[in-house]
């Protein structure tokens, strides 16, 4: 049952406006998807899986995955057009702790680590090294090199720029999704037609790094796929600012899914055409080294500049909505209350976007690459799950607006997506043991912050 005693929901407050449109709305979930994930973890699923056939299946199963994942995500959106995504449906299905717990899962790995992963990329695609000065801080240590600087000073300026509102961060997005289609697009006609590849990389397997059987190891790799097609509920954080949501929703969601995924298949083709699946293993700035193969030195950096710049739409596309999280938690009492701050003149969620900044700064110089992408990739199979396990219970309500698409597939459409999320959750735990332990210690200490916090407004 919904909890009658919280604050009546962000949608009611005259801060945030919904201005942004379907063009808007549908290029914010395209930048979300197509991001870090796809321009790195190709070399990771090279030594992993060992054949071409299965990592291209694999970036195919992952966008059914997200697909289904959408249109549930639809009809929850539908019933609850407010900001906040995944925090408002966990909050209405199994009560506020949970919706406390993902806000705070969602501050660290949901957006400010996928940010810092995608800064960092960029940082590679430019060639910029990490190597650098380091600072020992107890089991950490602080890297600042090359790549660390740049990374940084980006994600200040994007940081600065949402500060000023929602229109103008949007048209901005707008520009940025172009941008990086475009470099997609010529990547891929370019590629195919006058490119330096060879058909008969499409049949080399690789040498397997990995000694579990393929059956484990696609569920494991799945979490790199998923990483790759973070960003397909991107536009349900910010429903509340959604001009005509019933409208807006289920196009930005399903097109953008469907979309991506036809991109993500075409250019894991197009990686294994360039390059051998066997020089692919663990290689990071996949794309460059591509671009390199296809067309020689000179315009392979001029694509790996251009690609450097397309993930400037993925760094400001979360910058942009991952504050609405906690913005919406703070209207809700479970937040700091300084995040619902709305600025007066241009009319954003400003102290929420300056905090996630400086989280994100702090992921920059911490963590390892790959463990950032497994601990983000996991988190995300883990609420995205209980957000669509939780339709079994909201369907239940009076009242309740289902989607149509989700009636004639249920309950096989949220059965699947939750069965997927599964198997991948479990034989991750399994096989990566680190990673996953961090995904679920933040958890953990979300539930004590929770207890805490609600301890403290008790005694008041």
């Amino acid at each position: 049952m919904p909890n009658r005693n919280r604050p009546d929901p962000p949608e009611s407050s005259p801060g945030l406006v919904r201005r942004i449109g379907i063009v808007s709305a549908t290029a914010l979930v395209v930048s979300n998807m197509i991001g870090t994930g796809i321009f790195t973890t190709t070399g990771f699923l090279a030594g992993d899986l060992g054949s071409p056939a299965l990592v291209i299946l694999i970036w195919a199963v992952g966008g059914v995955i997200a697909l289904t994942g959408a249109l549930c995500y639809v009809e929850l959106a539908l019933n609850f057009p407010r900001s906040g995504g995944e925090y408002v449906y966990l909050s209405e299905a199994w009560g506020p702790a949970w919706g406390f717990i993902n806000g705070w899962i969602s501050f660290f790995a949901g957006f400010s680590a996928p940010i810092a992963a995608a800064a960092l990329a960029m940082s590679a695609y430019l060639g910029l090294s990490d190597a650098g000065r380091t600072v020992p801080m107890g089991p950490l240590t602080l890297r600042l090199g090359d790549a660390q600087v740049a990374a940084c000073a980006v994600v200040v300026v994007f940081t600065l720029f949402n500060v000023f509102g929602v229109r103008e961060v949007g048209r901005l997005q707008t520009v940025l999704t172009a941008l990086k289609l475009l470099v997609i697009g010529g990547l891929l006609v370019l590629g195919f037609s006058v490119g330096q590849g060879d058909p008969a990389h499409l049949s080399l397997l690789a040498e397997r790094t990995s000694e579990l059987s393929l059956f484990e190891q696609f569920a494991i790799s799945l979490v790199f796929v998923f990483f790759g097609y973070s960003g397909w509920n991107a536009a349900v954080y910010v429903a509340g600012e959604i001009e005509k949501p019933e409208r807006t929703l289920p196009f930005a969601l399903v097109f953008g899914a469907v979309g991506v995924t036809v991109l993500y298949v075409a250019l894991n083709t197009l990686y294994v055409y360039a390059v051998s699946l066997q020089d692919l293993k663990g290689v990071v700035a996949v794309g460059a080294a591509v671009a390199s193969a296809l067309f020689g030195p000179e315009a392979g950096r001029l694509f790996s500049f251009a690609l450097a710049l397309s993930l400037l739409a993925t760094v400001n596309a979360m910058c942009m909505v991952g504050p609405r999280v906690y913005y919406a938690m703070a209207g809700d009492g479970a937040f700091f209350s300084v995040a619902k701050k709305v600025h007066p003149k241009w009319k954003s969620p400003w102290v929420a976007v300056v905090m996630q900044g400086g989280c994100v700064l702090l992921l920059i110089v911490l963590p390892t690459f790959r463990d950032l992408v497994v601990y983000i990739g996991f988190t995300l199979y883990l609420f995205t799950a209980l957000s669509v396990l939780g339709l079994f219970r909201l369907r239940r309500r009076p009242g309740w607006k289902k989607f149509s698409w989700i009636s004639r597939g249920y309950p096989l459409i949220p059965l699947l997506y939750v069965a997927m999320s599964v198997w991948v959750l479990v034989f991750s735990v399994r096989a990566a043991p680190v990673a996953s332990s961090m995904a679920l210690a933040t958890v953990f200490a979300g539930a004590l912050a929770w207890r805490v916090n609600s301890r403290r407004g008790s005694s008041r």
